[in-house]
């Protein structure tokens, strides 16, 4: 009786692997999945280019992005301007910036005709600051997107890291510690000074 048992879920379980690969053509969204992920590589690309005209094209006229200092950008000029002023001007924090952009979780589309769509994912980013060295920053990023005239453009970015546990934090906490140890040989170094003056001077 185990045979004919293991026999029907072999049969079972390959009609479900078969199923897979029909489900992901049945998808009516898989063109502006494709679509989507084309966007997420040329955005990545313009970044590592320092092409600020790249990272636009992919953008809409109106739209909204709220960077890693929480500072807000409102369309192209806004946008621009933000990244002038931190890469490119007199008084610039950072010379170059560079990233590794993941997708999350599939895009999910909105609307009664599905031309919304929501998706997020990872970044794995190097800053070049102007005053110290390098260093890298694990971000994340959610973005919604809009097909218009049949093309998909972001209407809003939106960046953030983790504040409380990141490299800088960890940087500090290092500085913090090596202050602290300094701290205690130089104030040990102090006090046995002072005593054998003490000392001295009672001799």
């Amino acid at each position: 009786m185990r045979a004919p048992s293991i026999t029907w879920f072999a049969v079972a379980f390959a009609a479900l692997l078969l199923a897979l690969p029909m489900m992901a053509q049945n998808d009516s969204h898989q063109p502006d999945r494709q679509a989507l992920v084309g966007i997420l590589h040329k955005v990545q690309d313009a970044i590592n280019a320092q092409d600020v005209d790249g990272i636009l094209a992919q953008m809409s006229a109106d739209c909204t992005v709220t960077w890693w200092n929480a500072e807000i950008s409102r369309g192209h000029d806004d946008i621009r301007a933000y990244y002038r002023r931190m890469m490119i001007d007199p008084g610039r924090l950072i010379t170059k910036y560079t990233t590794q952009a993941k997708l999350g979780a599939h895009a999910r589309f909105l609307g009664s005709g599905g031309d919304v769509a929501v998706a997020d994912g990872s970044m794995e980013d190097e800053f070049f600051p102007v005053v110290r060295g390098s260093f890298m920053l694990n971000s994340r990023w959610s973005a919604t997107v809009a097909k218009s005239g049949g093309e998909w453009k972001i209407v809003n970015l939106h960046l953030s890291s983790n504040v409380f546990t990141n490299s800088l934090t960890a940087e500090l906490m290092r500085a913090l510690g090596y202050a602290g140890g300094a701290g205690l040989v130089v104030g040990g170094l102090a006090g046995w000074l002072i005593g054998r003056r003490r000392k001295s001077r009672l001799v």
